[in-house]
């Protein structure tokens, strides 16, 4: 069994999937377009046809995991980025998803972000020079919202058109300096699903379980 994250990449995930001769776990679906858009898209894609006729004719199994991988407490996704960012012992006892780091400005922090996950395209909204301890961390469209209790978001994807961007704004025009720092949605999901397959091999002992990154989609 493979562990996937976000919209399945044909070439890197699904191929594999058949050379390894696995089934798959997979935390979104495996077409890029909304699941309200794909019957009316497949009538009239090559792309989405070869898939389909991939899948079926090598025999792979995908299993869509998205909820129940949320639902664990703590929620894997949030733990994997965590880790992967080296900040499980800041983890506040008390407040889900919010982290302590030491004491650093903006730009430090999204730079040892970059660093840390190999970041191509990391987006920061704030001050760089800003000093910033209190974190918020919210992988894919889970993405905290900003209030006065903390001094960065950190999350994986968000509408520019009101929430954080906006508060951003009116706070630090109001002399109350705010952060905002966006992953994107697959580097922001791809280590807590490294979780999810750790916490499969718990059970499923019978089975091979590989976790396979889906990678930084973006240079």
């Amino acid at each position: 069994m493979h562990d996937g994250n976000s919209h399945l990449l044909f070439d890197l995930v699904l191929r594999r999937e058949f050379i390894f001769n696995w089934s798959l776990e997979n935390q979104n679906p495996i077409w890029i377009e909304r699941a309200f858009e794909v019957s009316a898209f497949s009538k009239r894609s090559a792309f989405v046809e070869a898939k389909q006729r991939f899948i079926k004719d090598n025999r792979l199994v995908v299993w869509r995991f998205h909820d129940h991988a949320h639902a664990l407490r703590p929620d894997p996704l949030v733990v994997g980025s965590a880790r992967a960012l080296g900040w499980t012992a800041y983890a506040s006892p008390t407040e889900p998803r919010i982290y302590d780091v030491p004491a650093t400005t903006l730009g430090a922090l999204a730079a040892d972000i970059a660093r840390r996950l190999k970041g191509r395209a990391i987006r920061v909204a704030g001050d760089p020079a800003m000093k910033v301890a209190r974190v918020a961390l919210g992988p894919g469209y889970g993405v905290p919202a900003l209030t006065t209790s903390v001094d960065v978001v950190v999350g994986g994807e968000a509408s520019e058109s009101g929430g954080n961007s906006e508060y951003l704004a009116d706070a630090v025009a109001g002399g109350q300096p705010k952060g905002v720092i966006l992953l994107g949605h697959m580097l922001s999901e791809d280590f807590g699903m490294f979780e999810v397959a750790e916490w499969l091999r718990g059970f499923l002992t019978n089975l091979p379980i590989e976790w396979i990154s889906a990678g930084e989609p973006f240079s």
